[in-house]
């Protein structure tokens, strides 16, 4: 079985190869074609990605984060969600990375089975990069005005987190 595994991706390559040839297309160009066309992609993401890490970064070291996450304690307390995750919620949308590292320094913080970690774990599984998405996807398709994509993901990404807290609760800590 194993061996057959490792064989998967050649004979995958060896027949779009054996069906280009016998098509009469010519694999060389169509190569060269695919190539120029993920270079023109590349271009048009690259700009949005390239501001949306720093802007991230200059969130986190102005102090800003910390400042909601004051502020919105007392509302995310009455709602039953852990005020610890709210970085992870205000960067969750932003940045994957940016998440994760909140993800990860919440679970080393608080322990993996805690409240706190799990509805962290769960909030990482259920909600979106929203805006690196929206950065990905529209500047691939050349979509300059995305109307209301981006406050449906938004809303989405609040009730996955809202009900990622409630899950947590209700299946470990009821």
């Amino acid at each position: 079985m194993s061996a057959l595994l490792q064989l998967t991706v050649p004979l995958l390559l060896a027949g779009v190869g054996l069906s280009a040839l016998l098509r009469g297309t010519d694999v060389f160009s169509a190569l060269i074609d695919g190539a120029a066309d993920g270079l023109r992609t590349v271009l048009r993401l690259f700009p949005p990605l390239l501001m949306l890490l720093p802007a991230v970064r200059m969130l986190r070291a102005s102090g800003a984060l910390d400042a909601c996450t004051a502020l919105l304690t007392p509302a995310l307390e009455r709602l039953g969600i852990p005020p610890e995750t709210t970085i992870l919620m205000l960067v969750r949308p932003l940045s994957g990375g940016a998440a994760l590292a909140a993800a990860s320094e919440l679970i080393r913080a608080h322990g993996a089975d805690s409240l706190v970690g799990r509805t962290a774990a769960v909030m990482m599984g259920s909600t979106e990069t929203t805006f690196y998405v929206v950065a990905v996807y529209f500047g691939a398709c050349g979509i300059r005005k995305s109307r209301w994509a981006i406050p449906a993901a938004l809303c989405a990404d609040a009730v996955g987190f809202f009900m990622a807290a409630w899950v947590v609760r209700r299946l470990w800590f009821a």
